[in-house]
């Protein structure tokens, strides 16, 4: 068995599996319907309010466009949560072939175990990354039926590169904590906790800013939050310029830090490269993790 095919097989194993992507995709749907009727009121007024401390605006306008830039703003968090998601849900698949025997008959194909751990991390990567593109088409185009922009060609490119790193990472740790959990019951259950745990993590649910400072220099230590700042940076971009037309710059950078499109780590800005490596590094370093609990495994096997 070769590694493609293992691949290709892990990817239609999960996508056969209509319940796998559905409860992969459930966290969207909770955080808009959060957002939507609880949340989103709350952060449109808050826009209206700024603008409204300068005359001469146009109150409907400026509601307008802080609609469009809200919407945005939760887009480029649901796009954050799937990378974590889809790939709980995919190796939800690795798991019950580790419990029903088949990976045991898999192993013994000649192929090494490495071969074989790297197909799923693979696969992973790949179906987070495929339903993550998927998820960002429809917020875009339900943005732009909203009266925002589409995105420009470059904006897609950085996006699509954002989403690949950030899928990389958390196909790195959901691997790695996959291999700890030894049935499907324990991972069900982790996958629950980390469905409800990663929205609050990210500043999903809640802008940064109005957590407590101990809290978020908390969120600033884990890879979650700078995964969700770069999607919203990139998304928002048009959007905030249109809602803050006119408004001092002082205003603008408040409100970034208070949303988490800008991030200062004990008083120092975190640069979108910064941002990057963070993940990168991050997700090579649990992936070496995984590979050390794999190794540790098959010698625990003989």
């Amino acid at each position: 068995m070769k590694f493609y095919e293992l691949v290709k097989r892990n990817i239609r194993v999960y996508f056969r599996d209509r319940w796998a992507v559905f409860f992969s995709l459930l966290s969207m749907l909770v955080t808009i319907i959060l957002m939507l009727f609880f949340l989103g009121d709350l952060q449109i007024d808050t826009v209206v309010s700024l603008m409204a401390q300068f005359p001469g605006r146009d109150a409907e306008a400026d509601r307008a466009n802080a609609t469009v830039l809200i919407l945005q703003w939760i887009a480029g968090g649901i796009v954050g949560i799937n990378a974590v998601t889809v790939t709980v849900a995919m190796y939800s698949g690795m798991i019950r072939d580790r419990v029903e025997g088949r990976l045991n008959s898999i192993y013994t194909a000649p192929i090494s175990r490495f071969t074989i751990s790297a197909a799923y991390v693979i696969s992973a990567w790949i179906c987070s990354v495929i339903i993550c593109s998927i998820t960002l088409a429809i917020s875009e185009i339900y943005c732009i039926l909203q009266g925002g922009e589409a995105y420009s060609f470059v904006s897609h490119l950085k996006l699509l590169g954002v989403i690949a790193v950030n899928s990389f990472t958390y196909s790195s740790l959901m691997y790695l904590l996959a291999m700890l959990a030894k049935t499907q019951g324990a991972w069900g259950g982790l996958g629950t906790v980390i469905g409800t745990v990663v929205g609050f993590l990210g500043g999903i649910y809640l802008p940064i800013g109005q957590y407590s400072q101990g809290v978020a220099t908390g969120l600033k230590c884990l890879p979650v939050i700078y995964g969700t700042k770069l999607l919203r940076g990139i998304m928002m971009e048009d959007a905030e310029r249109v809602a803050f037309e006119g408004a001092p710059a002082e205003i603008i950078r408040e409100y970034r830090l208070e949303m988490g499109t800008d991030l200062e780590f004990f008083s120092v800005e975190v640069s979108d490269f910064a941002c990057v490596m963070v993940l990168l590094i991050c997700g090579v370093a649990l992936l070496l993790a995984g590979a050390l609990v794999t190794k540790y495994m098959r010698k625990s096997d003989r």
